[in-house]
């Protein structure tokens, strides 16, 4: 079983930057991939980034692309999303998620173990 508690979220203006990090509190070597999704008010969870756990490719939305960063510590204990020139749109709660899934890429498989959600708010 693996636990994730996200930390990190707030309240900023447009053009303004945000780190999150997500931390996983049980043994991760099962775990193939990991990520950041969010959910705005109306709309449903997307993914926004990824990142192969073992071998370190990331994949981007193109909404984000450029703008947020995916990035892992050593231990693979901490998965952290840095995001920058923040828009309006970009507010939502966000999630951390992991995959032991071993199908596909990162964007693609199943999400089995999810975090508890942090609320970004840019404001215009």
């Amino acid at each position: 079983q693996v636990q994730l508690v996200e930390s990190g979220g707030g309240s900023v203006e447009a053009g303004g930057s945000l780190t999150l990090a997500c931390e996983v509190t049980t043994s991760p070597y099962d775990v193939n991939c990991m990520g950041w999704f969010r959910q705005a008010p109306g709309k449903e969870r997307e993914g926004v980034v990824y990142i192969g756990t073992w071998t370190g490719t990331t994949y981007y939305s193109d909404s984000v692309k450029g703008r947020f960063t995916i990035s892992q510590d050593r231990a693979k204990k901490f998965l952290y999303l840095q995001m920058s020139s923040l828009k309006p749109e970009d507010t939502g709660m966000y999630y951390c998620a992991a995959s032991e899934d071993a199908r596909g890429t990162c964007a693609t498989r199943r999400y089995n173990y999810w975090g508890q959600g942090t609320q970004v708010t840019v404001s215009s």
